[in-house]
């Protein structure tokens, strides 16, 4: 399966986007899918997580601003983001776990840059 996530860009601090993420095969089942963010030198961090009957967690960085929600039928996830930070500027990748197994897969990677 492979992963294709769109919707990055360049907004004003206070803006929205919405990125979504495509999964290859519509015959798959995910147990969780969701975004982290990488800035250059840093680790990629956990950005928000839902699970297939639609728990979600988030980051405390973008609770309250972005909100993750996903299509089953379609195995599709999406995060809106709201009133956008500088500090939200990063790659943004998409990933979604396979029930049963460990390892994600994950998508290319879109940027998103806020600036001040």
């Amino acid at each position: 399966v492979q992963l294709q996530a769109s919707g990055g860009g360049l907004v004003q601090a206070g803006g929205s986007l919405r990125l979504s993420c495509a999964a290859s095969r519509s015959s798959d089942r995910f147990n969780r899918m969701g975004w982290y963010r990488q800035t250059p030198g840093e680790q990629r961090d956990l950005v928000a997580v839902v699970s297939e009957s639609g728990y979600t967690n988030y980051a405390d960085s973008v609770k309250g601003r972005f909100t993750i929600s996903r299509d089953n039928a379609k195995n599709m996830v999406y995060l809106q983001m709201n009133s956008l930070k500088p500090e939200d500027t990063a790659v943004y990748y998409c990933y979604a776990l396979r029930w049963g197994r460990s390892t994600p897969t994950w998508g290319q990677g879109t940027q998103v840059t806020v600036s001040s």
